[in-house]
């Protein structure tokens, strides 16, 4: 797979190379002054040594040189958290792959978990992957709930080509067993199936849910109570990779990581760390993530910050014991960041041990913006929650709480955007993302440019010189809507989508299409279609001047854009209907 393991098969060839000539010798008619035979019997010996591991593609003499790819996802992390990105949470191993590689200020996902995972495993819109609404299931184009055979899924693709393929964490595509990872490319995988879970065991959080359901290899699978999730999932990839280590092919894994989703749960050892930190309250930080950001050069000098979602309580009417628990929320959340990047930390050192580190790209990101969800106060879920889960706060952080820090610290982690999860504002859908690897040339740089999750695919086809078919399995395949970012990472060109590239993206009502730096955006409820508001990016990139009434013919055009973008990908909106 690499210079190393080149030099283990060349070293084990000399070694036996004289176990082979006596038996040979001994044992077969065979002329060693014979040019042909010697070239023969170094064929055989080669065969011999690398007949394991071999692959559709991958002949038995040839050790594949292409390089490993690890994606880490972060789920719901802020956009302001990392310490790269001028964050005060400690994470020394993820800025480290930023001070190797790329990090990206304007990478754009989906607003909720699910199709954003749908969008980065298949490179295409969330609908046409048939994740159009989460915990959806229909029998309707685009909302089956579960990856459809209408895309192929990268681990397939690199899979049937050579590679070893690996997965832990999060799935949240599909429960059933068609739709397992098992079944979807993944040579070895141990997921959690759902989209959330107790990160300590496998109680259920939902009602109809009372137990989490685990997958290993496509088969169910236990929790081992007391495990935490990111330390377990970290143990089981490091696992699946150890095993296949020696047998000269690539390997794709996929750390799918719960942290920092709510319930927020750590060991205290993490979150003491920052206790006392947040006491001057999420208004604070969020002014202070502003300033820390510009200096990291992350967004513009001039950027300023949009008004905080109506949710939001000010903090000085908080009273004194509110305040207290409003805080530890807070530390809970820092340390469970903390705890993820020193498990990060732990893969690359793993890399680095079987010397595969320098042959690896790694791609680090946030699934979406940060989570404003509070669901032990939501009324048609506290009810269920109660008997099971307490949010005490002597308790909070351990494997009985139900702790999530709620709007008001979720726009403290998405400054300087508009709002968070769940909204196609800014603040929704641009997250986190690093690049880091042995093809990245621009090390310790910032992109500005736009680009989505849905070009990571094309990225990782082309980096393994595969070529997206047009059918896989007897069923035709849409095209790829991503594009390579290759001409980024080797310093080709300084963008991948052309100021008039449309981007757009819908998830239960949550509405956005982007042209350029124009933008328009809906989320009313129910929907309305003249709820559009129209944004100039370039000028207000927290999205606070709807434009719509000063620009009509702006307007205009992008709302056609987004009639079209509606209609391709038959989005079902109530009283709409797209033939």
């Amino acid at each position: 797979m690499n210079r190393n393991k080149l030099a283990k098969q060349t070293t084990f060839l000399l070694v036996n190379f004289r176990m082979y000539y006596g038996f040979i010798k001994n044992n077969l008619t065979f002329n060693l002054n014979n040019t042909n035979s010697i070239l023969t019997f170094l064929l055989v010996l080669i065969g011999i040594t690398g007949c394991s591991g071999t692959s559709e593609k991958t002949s038995i003499d040839t050790v594949d040189t292409r390089p490993n790819i690890l994606i880490l996802v972060a789920d719901d992390l802020g956009y302001a958290d990392l310490g790269c990105y001028g964050g005060d949470i400690a994470t020394p191993n993820i800025d480290s792959l930023a001070s190797n590689g790329i990090r990206f200020s304007r990478f754009h996902t989906a607003p909720m978990c699910a199709p954003t995972r749908a969008m980065l495993l298949t490179g295409n819109d969330n609908h046409i992957a048939g994740v159009g609404r989460q915990a959806l299931s229909a029998q309707v184009f685009g909302y089956e709930g579960y990856l459809t055979n209408r895309v192929a899924t990268i681990p397939a693709l690199l899979r049937k080509d050579g590679y070893h393929t690996y997965m832990a964490g999060k799935w949240h595509l599909g429960t059933g067993r068609s739709a397992n990872p098992y079944e979807k490319g993944f040579e070895r995988s141990f997921v959690l199936l759902e989209g959330v879970g107790n990160h300590y065991n496998s109680q259920g959080l939902f009602k109809g849910i009372p137990v989490s359901h685990y997958t290993e290899d496509g088969k169910a699978a236990k929790w081992p109570d007391g495990e935490y999730s990111t330390d377990l999932y970290t143990d089981k990839l490091i696992g699946y990779i150890d095993q296949y280590k020696d047998d000269n092919r690539p390997f794709f894994a996929y750390a799918a990581y719960t942290s920092p989703h709510w319930p927020l749960q750590v060991d205290e050892a993490y979150w003491k760390k920052y206790e006392g930190r947040y006491n001057d309250g999420y208004e604070k930080l969020k002014e202070d993530r502003l300033l820390s950001l510009q200096r990291a050069g992350m967004i513009p000098e001039d950027a300023v910050l949009p008004p905080s979602h109506p949710a939001v309580r000010s903090w000085d009417s908080l009273s004194g014991t509110e305040k207290k628990r409003e805080s530890r929320k807070m530390e809970l959340y820092a340390g469970m960041v903390d705890n993820l990047d020193v498990n990060i930390g732990r893969i690359i050192k793993y890399l680095k041990e079987i010397g595969e580190y320098e042959n690896t790209l790694i791609i680090f990101m946030s699934d979406n913006g940060a989570a404003g969800e509070d669901y032990y106060n939501n009324p048609g879920i506290k009810p269920y929650i109660n008997p099971y889960f307490n949010n005490n706060f002597e308790t909070m952080g351990e494997a009985n709480s139900l702790i999530s820090y709620g709007p008001q610290w979720a726009e403290a982690g998405s400054s300087p955007f508009k709002y968070y999860k769940e909204y196609a504002t800014n603040g929704g859908i641009i997250a986190s993302m690093i690049m880091s690897g042995p093809m990245v040339v621009k090390q310790n740089s910032i992109v500005d440019n736009f680009l989505t999750v849905m070009d990571i695919a094309p990225t990782l086809y082309e980096i393994a010189n595969i070529d997206y078919p047009s059918e896989l399995n007897g069923n035709k395949l849409f095209p790829l809507k991503g594009k390579s970012l290759m001409p980024l990472l080797s310093a080709k060109a300084d963008t991948i989508h052309a100021r008039d590239y449309v981007f757009g993206m819908e998830h239960s009502g949550n509405t956005m299409l982007r042209k350029g730096q124009w933008k328009i955006t809906n989320f009313s409820e129910p929907f309305n279609l003249s709820a559009f508001k129209l944004y100039n990016l370039d000028e207000d990139l927290g999205e606070v001047y709807d434009l719509k009434s000063t620009n009509p013919k702006k307007y205009q055009e992008m709302y056609q854009e987004w009639t079209n973008f509606a209609s391709e990908i038959k989005v079902q909106l109530p009283g709409i209907s797209y033939e």
